[in-house]
Parts: C-alpha cells; sequence; structure tokens
C-alpha cells in the first residue's frame, strides 16, 4: 500500500461566470520514504494539490489518502514547509522550532532537547537564541524546516521552500535537505518551478498539465545517494533534467494555442 494515495482529485474555485477548474482528475502515488518533485507550468495546480494533502483545502471531488485513512483536514502526521518563513518574530529559533511541541505533553526538557537536535542537523546551533530578524533567508527557512521536523511526522510537504532564495544560498538549501532526508527518510513531496532542483532532489519527477492540472508523466531519477554538486554536471543528469523540461516545455506552448 502507497504511503500516500491520491486518485480521481479534483478541485473548483468559484461558481457560475468564476469558477476555475484547478484540478481534474489527478492521481499520485507516492511510496514510503520516497521522495518526490511535483513540477509544472505556473497556475496549473501544483500547490491546490499539496495543499488538499497537507489538509488545509478541501478537495471538490476523489479521494485523498494517507496509510489508508482518508485525510479530513490538517495533522501531525505532516508537516509542512512554506516559500514564506513564517515563524513568529517574538520568539527565538529555538523557540519557534520548540512551540511545534506544545500540547504534545513533551516536557520542557525534552522540547529543548529535541529542537536542540533539529537545529544542529540544520547547522544552526550557535544561532537557537537568535530572532528572525538577526537571521538570513536561508537560516530563516531551515528553522522552518526544523519546525516542521520537530515532532516527527511521517510525511513532509514542501511548496517551493527555497523560491525566495539568492542561487547560492538555494544550492546549499537543497544540498542539505538531501542530506535530512538521508537522516529522516521521510516521504517527501515538493513542489518546485527549478527544474534542476526536482532532478537533484528527488526519487521521481511527476509533471502536471496546464489547468485544469492532472499528472501528465512520471520521470524517474535513478541517480545514486548522496547527491551531490558534482552530479549537476553528469551525462545522466543532464539527460533527466532534458525531459522533465521538455515536458514542462510542450505544456508551456500548449496553452499558447
Amino acid at each position: 500500500m502507497s504511503k500516500v494515495d491520491i486518485r480521481g482529485l479534483g478541485k473548483t474555485f468559484g461558481r457560475g461566470e468564476r469558477e476555475v477548474v484547478a484540478l481534474r482528475d489527478a492521481g499520485l502515488q507516492i511510496a514510503e520514504n520516497e521522495f518526490v518533485a511535483l513540477v509544472g507550468t505556473s497556475g496549473c495546480g501544483k500547490s491546490t494539490l499539496l495543499s488538499i494533502l497537507a489538509g488545509l483545502q478541501e478537495a471538490s471531488e476523489g479521494s485523498v489518502l494517507l496509510d489508508g485513512h482518508p485525510v479530513t483536514g490538517p495533522g501531525r502526521d505532516r508537516g509542512v514547509v512554506f516559500q514564506t518563513y513564517t515563524l513568529f518574530p517574538w520568539l527565538t529559533a529555538r523557540q519557534n522550532v520548540e512551540f511545534a511541541l506544545h500540547g504534545e505533553g513533551a516536557s520542557k526538557a525534552e522540547r529543548r532537547e529535541r529542537a536542540a537536535e533539529l537545529l544542529a542537523q540544520m547547522r544552526l546551533g550557535e544561532f537557537a537564541d537568535a530572532y528572525p530578524r538577526e537571521l538570513s533567508g536561508g537560516m530563516k527557512q531551515r528553522v522552518a524546516i526544523a519546525r516542521a521536523l520537530v515532532y516527527r511526522p511521517q510525511v513532509l510537504l514542501m511548496d517551493e521552500p527555497f523560491g525566495a532564495l539568492d542561487a547560492l544560498t538555494r544550492r546549499m538549501m537543497q544540498q542539505l535537505l538531501a542530506e535530512v532526508w538521508e537522516a529522516h527518510r521521510l516521504t517527501v513531496l515538493f513542489v518546485t518551478h527549478d527544474v534542476e532542483e526536482a532532478v537533484y532532489v528527488a526519487d521521481r519527477v511527476l509533471v502536471m498539465t496546464n489547468r485544469p492540472g492532472r499528472i501528465k508523466e512520471e520521470i524517474p531519477v535513478p541517480l545514486p545517494r548522496p547527491r551531490t554538486p558534482e552530479m549537476l554536471t553528469d551525462p545522466a543528469f543532464v539527460e533527466i533534467r532534458g525531459r522533465v523540461l521538455e515536458s514542462i516545455i510542450a505544456e508551456a506552448r500548449a496553452a499558447e494555442r
């Protein structure tokens, strides 16, 4: 049984003349501990699909199952990271991470220990007592990822998490994410516009059609792990990146007709 099983997913916004069909008959399955990237043209429904899986929006039709159980709303079995950092500015990095554990029954010492462990993995141990205003964009996003991981979710959902970062910081974050995934072995759905990023981090890349979105093509990424920057010029990497890009460009051209 797949960890994530989405079938016949549809999502419609508005009614009448303002009706917009964002998704129609979209389906995908993700195995346990698999890292899947979702790509496509702007407005194809990538973020909408992820939001439905996160339980932040309701589907208009279809089924969304996690471990065989319907997703009916947000849950601690899913961690979510967005492009915006959504950190509490009045809390330190450590306190922001600890905040995710409130209401779980963990003691203060346990919350502090788990937060410290995640911040260390994110190479932020020395910045645990810094406030968001004292952190760079990449550091803030690392805190956000640590917060999403601290309550040990089964699935990590990431919506353009590095989209607001500069090119060098983005590359460093991709490498760090690959290392963190190796350590935690989560099931990950990663939405991105960056084709190279998708191929670098994922086991499979799913390409969506134009709106109304559905899965158009599945492209395996049989590259060895751990991934390294040197792979970016490897002929196998270049070939896979080309396939993904060609599929997206075909959709973009279809939209212009």
